[in-house]
């Protein structure tokens, strides 16, 4: 018996709009994953999905499942090898002991990694890379230079397939070759990084401003399990392009890198396995399985089809027209239901739909730049706000919302403006 007496579809709706609330709202301060696993076994409670649905909505998320264990050991294990450490005191005596620098440099060095890297690398991996630099550089207020990293985190996600795993579900098996993916994504995505540094820069020159950044920032010396580390992590990103390059999923070649540094180094310093396990931000799993329960039902009440249909039918009714509403309009729901859901079903909309490369480019766009409207808007950020709550910092909801709104609208229409200027 369905709750309240609603029909099904009508309450897995209400049941997938609570639970993405409670991730968002985080009521009591429960955790992100509590509100998306309770929201999944809500749906099984009440019979509207069957165990099977709801194993069929978990099993599409192994993919990610492995690419975020890979990337969070890697990041774990350079973290207590004193890799960030190094990097940070390198970071601060580069700076010179300017403020300005330091963010400049940070934002290179973000976009660097969300690259090569991807943008749920740069949030696990950079994070705490960042804090330390800012650390090392007796920074009083580090927050400037950690919203670099949740926000080119997802402005740079579109340069290349690899540099956010939501474009291989966006185009699926209908991937384009590399050199085709540049020519489409290299304007949007220069014209969406430079908007916002620009923003950014500007909405934090004030405190940038009073920051002080110490010059006197003695050099520090990396051990050899720190130099094995960041090999990992090199090699990782390697591994990452040779597998985009041939269309291969990313999860099993990043837990394989992950996993084998881990064990590389911890075979070296003999001992520290269970420290590095019970360290890791295992949360951010059931998160993910809970929010594939959620789309999951979400398709079986017929939703897809009908996006589909009507996407199909915009598309060739008013293509750049739908182009520039379905960038909007997918930027804007990923930060109701993250875009991790939304671009599940956005994606398979848009292969069903069969609609043009404008089209596809701009939803997808939508999906990598419209989450840093919200601090739940991408699983890179919600990985970021994790990171950044282990070094005793915390931004709330409405707080990254006033900055979000600054942040995302120029970068998305810009990067929509170039796409269509192809």
């Amino acid at each position: 018996m369905t709750p309240f007496l609603l029909t099904p579809h009508v309450a897995t709706w209400a049941i997938a709009g609570l639970a993405t609330l409670g991730v968002i709202v985080r009521p009591f301060s429960w955790p992100e994953a509590v509100w998306a696993v309770l929201g999944a076994l809500a749906l099984l409670v009440f019979g509207l999905i069957s165990p099977g649905t709801a194993w069929e909505g978990v099993a599409k998320g192994t993919d990610v499942y492995l690419f975020l264990i890979g990337m969070m050991l890697l990041a774990e294990i350079a973290r207590k090898e004193g890799l960030f450490d190094w990097l940070a005191r390198i970071a601060a005596r580069q700076a010179k002991g300017s403020a300005t620098r330091l963010f400049v440099l940070i934002y290179v060095v973000g976009t660097v990694v969300t690259v090569f890297l991807s943008n749920d690398a740069c949030a696990v991996v950079l994070t705490p890379a960042v804090y330390a630099a800012t650390k090392a550089a007796k920074v009083e207020n580090p927050l400037p230079y950690l919203f670099i990293c949740a926000f080119i985190a997802n402005a740079a996600s579109f340069v290349l397939p690899i540099s956010n795993p939501a474009n291989l579900v966006v185009y699926a098996t209908h991937m384009p070759p590399l050199m085709q993916w540049l020519a489409r994504f290299a304007l949007p995505s220069a014209l969406a990084i430079l908007a916002t540094y620009l923003v950014l820069r500007l909405s934090q020159n004030s405190v940038l401003k009073q920051q002080r950044v110490a010059e006197d920032v003695a050099p520090a010396r990396l051990s050899g399990t720190g130099k094995v580390a960041g090999l990992g992590i090199v090699a990782t990103a390697g591994v990452l392009m040779g597998a985009s390059a041939y269309g291969l999923e990313l999860g099993l070649p990043t837990f394989a890198a992950g996993l084998a540094t881990a064990i590389l180094v911890l075979a070296i310093k003999r001992g520290g396995a269970v420290e590095v396990v019970k360290d890791v931000s295992w949360s951010v799993l059931p998160l993910v399985a809970g929010l594939f329960i959620l789309v999951e039902a979400l398709e079986k009440t017929g939703v897809l089809q009908t996006l589909a249909n009507l996407l199909k039918q915009a598309a060739q009714a008013a293509p750049a027209e739908t182009a520039w509403g379905g960038g909007i309009l997918v930027a804007v729901l990923s930060n109701v239901v993250n875009n991790l859901p939304a671009g599940l079903l956005a994606g398979a909309a848009v292969q069903a739909a069969d609609v043009s490369e404008k089209v596809a480019g701009a939803i997808l766009i939508g999906i990598d730049i419209g989450p840093n409207l919200s601090v739940t808007g991408s699983l890179a950020t919600i990985l970021w706000l994790t990171a950044i709550r282990r070094e005793g910092q915390d931004v709330g909801f409405w707080r990254f919302l006033k900055l979000g709104l600054l942040v995302m609208p120029p970068a998305l229409i810009l990067a929509l403006a170039g796409l269509l200027l192809v």
